[in-house]
């Protein structure tokens, strides 16, 4: 948990002002966008949503294009390809699901190309950032669905330079949440190619009715709040659903049991400024308890989205707990 200061419990990191700043505005802007009546006022997203184009130049030693999977749902994945891959290299390949509650933000988003570029370059690894549908004109299952379709395409038509038996399904927040649920899901197809080696959520976007000691001493943390979060899960939820639905509660009074599961190792990632810690804790414990193989990642002096900021201590370490995790020694 966050560290006190007179008896009182600290709810925002030490942050750089340009940091704070941002996070301020993009909480403001956020709350503004989401109505009353369970919609997404769009065009107030765009202000703090900045899209970028795919490059087929290199930009900071990375390459991107665009890849359509299904024009219908407007399913398609960014790829992102390192100068590490450019003498024939085969990398592995990293399925990336991007955060933003599940309504908003997509791979075009500055935040993360941005992010993506950082991976692919650092780690090395190719990206496969997949734009899946948004909530709430499109709920729970259709981002489940549309991960593991494009799972299944990437099988059938390989990407460059991409080693498929070497694949990590990664995701933040939202994104977190959709890795777990597409991991699990992959397991009832049978991919030929591609062999999923590790499942990496990082701050993993998990909840239930009940209220954790978490979420309730960090209210009022950068960008995460009950507010926020129940909207959310409003939003994405089939309707009439609480959250205790098990694609929001995994190990909750409704879930199924994944004991027999095919689930490969996984990675999660947590922050002591995170208000969605304790979630993630259980979402740890119920892991152990269902023999699955779990590593934590737990930085106590983190918010929710550290990773998206080079310029926090954290982000460092982030990337080379990915590094030892994707190249073990």
């Amino acid at each position: 948990m966050s560290g006190t200061a007179g008896g009182k419990v600290r709810k925002w990191p030490d942050l750089p002002w340009k940091v704070r700043l941002f996070v301020t505005a993009f909480g403001f802007l956020t709350d503004a966008s989401f109505r009353r009546n369970g919609k997404v006022n769009r065009c107030l997203i765009n202000l703090i949503d900045c899209k970028v184009p795919p490059s087929d130049r290199p930009v900071n030693g990375v390459t991107t294009s665009d890849t359509t999977v299904d024009p219908s749902r407007n399913l398609w994945y960014r790829y992102f390809v390192p100068s590490a891959a450019e003498a024939g290299r085969m990398l592995p390949v990293v399925v990336y699901f991007h955060g933003g509650g599940f309504v908003m933000l997509s791979p075009s988003s500055q935040l993360f190309d941005d992010l993506c570029r950082l991976l692919a370059r650092e780690l090395p690894a190719v990206i496969v950032s997949v734009n899946y549908r948004l909530a709430p004109e499109h709920r729970c299952p259709a981002s489940y669905e549309d991960g593991v379709d494009v799972l299944r395409f990437i099988d059938e038509k390989p990407p460059a330079n991409a080693d498929l038996t070497r694949c990590f399904i990664v995701g933040d927040s939202a994104g977190g949440n959709i890795a777990h649920h597409v991991t699990a899901r992959a397991g009832e197809h049978n991919l030929r190619n591609l062999n999923i080696a590790g499942v990496i959520p990082i701050q993993p976007y998990f909840g239930g009715e009940e209220r954790t000691v978490s979420e309730i001493q960090l209210e009022g943390a950068p960008l995460v709040s009950m507010k926020r979060t129940d909207w959310c899960w409003k939003a994405f939820l089939p309707e009439g659903s609480d959250r205790d639905h098990p694609a929001a509660n995994v190990f909750g009074p409704n879930s199924s049991d994944i004991s027999g599961l095919r689930f490969p190792k996984s990675l999660v990632f947590m922050g002591g400024f995170d208000p969605l810690r304790d979630w993630q804790k259980r979402y740890c414990g119920g892991l152990k308890s269902n023999g699955k193989e779990v590593r934590e990642a737990d930085y106590p002096n983190a918010m929710h989205s550290f990773y998206a900021f080079p310029e926090l201590p954290e982000s460092t370490l982030f990337l080379r707990e990915l590094q030892d995790f994707i190249y073990p020694q």
